[in-house]
């Protein structure tokens, strides 16, 4: 570089003399630092769009090192392709700076706003669902007899020996901190109508409903999220096929025959785990036991638990699938997807246990 500080430049700034290119910016950039450079483009034979881009950028490289580049002898042409290939820093809007009490109301409205997306978005995607059970039915033929089968046993068969230890175990729980308390009133032999009516009416399809949405629903949504980022669910709409009818019925069908099933077994592994502690801890026989759930229970108790738990696998069934969709092309969606739908499944499987709670108790059931 001569002791002016002007460099000129020749011959061809083009995509095929990338290599050349780069090799003269770097000379450039190394020998200017911290001075004024004047770049002299009147003998450049040709530049194109990776010529004009290699010299801004070599331009910020000097600025930033306390430098300033020129340009002199530029066409029109050339002037054009340098001023579009300008290095420009991303535009980030400036968060607003809130207080704490608008900023906790900010948060209030946004969540209230995406709750509200989430509702519109279940109940088209219920819709859609409902649609296409209709058009399975209309034509019996392509059902997925086989898929169905395979689900409730991925959901049922297979989920159920976790079920019935956690129930077990729940169960002798709740019936052991109950006799704690009514033993100080000489009343230990009520526990069995304690965990008789809770274990059937409440406690016996909530603790299933979230054992199901933490197994299977985390497990529907990985697979059509999978499915989703290797573009198969893209496929299948290629093929003339409804990824409705294909992936979500089949699952969808078996969490709410499979969910009432898992259901009853729970509801008897929690009666037997309550029995057990009863016997162990309250001094009552199975005989004794037997009797007093005979008398303290009805047939409507079991099926206050059972009627619940369809809507429960519906609801699950729906926010799994609806997040296994939204999932996008990388493992951070996935696993970020797969996280929401399991906290939001529990979430809605308790907020319709408490309505059905108020429903059964306004109409004395």
């Amino acid at each position: 570089m001569p002791g002016s500080g002007r460099v000129a430049l020749d011959g061809r700034w083009t995509t095929d003399q990338g290599a050349a290119v780069e090799s003269a910016a770097a000379r450039i950039a190394s020998q200017a630092a911290g001075r004024a450079v004047v770049v002299d483009l009147s003998g450049l034979e040709r530049l194109d769009t990776l010529g004009a881009w290699v010299l801004e950028r070599t331009r910020a490289e000097i600025e930033a090192g306390g430098g300033r580049l020129s340009y002199a002898g530029a066409r029109p042409e050339h002037r054009i392709l340098l001023s579009e290939a300008v290095l420009r820093e991303a535009d980030v809007p400036k968060k607003p700076a809130l207080g704490l009490v608008y900023g906790s109301l900010d948060g209030i409205g946004r969540s209230v706003v995406r709750g509200r997306h989430d509702l519109v978005t279940g109940i088209a995607f219920l819709g859609e669902v409902i649609a296409a059970c209709v058009r399975v039915a209309a034509r019996p033929s392509s059902f997925r007899g086989t898929a169905l089968v395979n689900q409730i046993e991925q959901v049922a068969f297979r989920g159920a020996p976790i079920i019935i230890l956690i129930s077990f175990l729940v169960g002798g729980i709740v019936a052991q901190q109950g006799i704690f308390q009514l033993q100080r009133f000489g009343a230990q032999t009520f526990v069995v109508n304690l965990i008789g009516l809770l274990i059937l009416r409440e406690l016996g399809v909530l603790l299933t409903s979230i054992m199901v949405a933490g197994r299977s629903g985390s497990a529907f949504t990985a697979e059509i999220g999978s499915m989703r980022m290797r573009e198969e669910v893209d496929a299948l709409r290629v093929m003339g096929l409804d990824p409705i009818e294909i992936l979500i019925v089949p699952r969808i069908l078996a969490l709410v025959i499979g969910l009432p099933m898992l259901t009853l077994i729970g509801a008897l592994a929690a009666l037997a785990g309550g029995g057990f502690t009863a016997m162990l801890y309250g001094g009552l026989t199975v005989e004794q036991f037997l009797a007093r759930l005979q008398a303290a229970v009805g047939l409507h108790h079991v099926f206050v638990g059972l009627i619940k738990a369809p809507f429960m696998a519906l609801t699950i069934g729906i926010i799994a699938t609806i997040e296994g969709f939204a999932v996008e092309g990388s493992a951070e969606s996935l696993g970020r997807h797969v996280t929401a739908s399991v906290v939001k499944s529990i979430f809605m499987v308790i907020v319709l246990d408490g309505l059905f709670a108020v429903f059964f108790a306004a109409i004395d059931f």
